[in-house]
């Protein structure tokens, strides 16, 4: 599943599959929005997204979700959506706010958990 993960160590694995077992949709979303998420879930793109998203933070800490996806081949949206994953998960943890130097607005910052 996080076969794209450099460095690759069991606990990037297991942070992984912690990452995945959230529901990627809320009850209140129609029923398309389950169905996408549990195809992304079930073609291992959301776990593989989850392990880059951990990678993008692990060596561009500090940045928001917007700066991220400019580092990578991901959506603003996939790495905004994936990082709350995450988090949960216990790979990274948000910092304080600050003016994001991609589109201007307030955001978070990433960082990577010990």
């Amino acid at each position: 599943m996080n076969d794209l993960i450099r460095n690759e160590s069991s606990w990037d694995r297991q942070t992984i599959a912690k990452a995945v077992s959230v529901p990627s949709s809320r009850s209140t979303d129609v029923e398309t929005s389950h169905i996408a998420a549990a195809e992304h879930t079930a073609s291992g793109k959301r776990g593989t997204n989850v392990g880059k998203v951990i990678e993008l933070v692990r060596a561009n800490p500090g940045r928001t979700s917007a700066e991220l996806a400019r580092l990578s081949d991901l959506t603003r949206h996939e790495v905004a959506r994936r990082l709350p994953e995450a988090e949960k998960a216990g790979a990274v943890y948000k910092g304080p706010k600050f003016r994001c130097t991609v589109n201007g607005t307030l955001a978070v910052g990433w960082w990577p958990s010990a």
